[in-house]
């Protein structure tokens, strides 16, 4: 049997997936439920617009369910105490600028179950995170983007 692809997350992301599915599990597949009972007593199914709505919704809720299920348990939560505190890894911030004189930049470093780039989070899936992994605290790193290259210095590293 081939390995399961792991997914490597910081302790805060696997805390706040088993919230998420303990939501999903608790509140909401029993609001679902009930809609679809409700629709159900409106007679010919065929032509029921809502009943057809409530199981689409069902049958996504159920979905996420099964990921998150499944992320949870290959989850691979990310310890750096034996990384080296000026080394990009997941689960630390990490400041850079582009060169030669662009604004600093700062992500977090987390695994794809947790990317959220609009709040800073970056997955280490992400052209950027792979570029910076592995790499230390002011050095000039060339990154290989969808369009191009671009250059990179690290100003700091959390």
């Amino acid at each position: 049997m081939a390995d399961e692809k792991t997914y490597p997350m910081t302790m805060d992301g696997k805390i706040k997936l088993e919230h998420e599915l303990e939501d999903l599990r608790l509140n909401q597949r029993p609001k679902i439920i009930e809609r679809i009972k409700i629709a159900r007593s409106y007679g010919d199914l065929s032509e029921n617009s809502e009943y057809e709505s409530a199981k689409n919704e069902q049958s996504m809720l159920e979905s996420r369910i099964a990921t998150i299920e499944h992320m949870l348990q290959y989850a691979e939560v990310v310890d750096n105490a034996n990384v080296e505190s000026d080394v990009v890894s997941v689960g630390k911030k990490v400041t850079f600028k582009e060169l030669p004189d662009e604004e600093p930049e700062e992500y977090q470093i987390v695994g794809a179950a947790e990317a959220d780039p609009m709040s800073g989070k970056i997955s280490n899936d992400s052209p950027i995170a792979k570029g910076l992994l592995g790499h230390k605290l002011n050095e000039e790193v060339t990154i290989e983007i969808p369009a191009g290259n671009m250059k990179v210095k690290i100003i700091e590293i959390k």
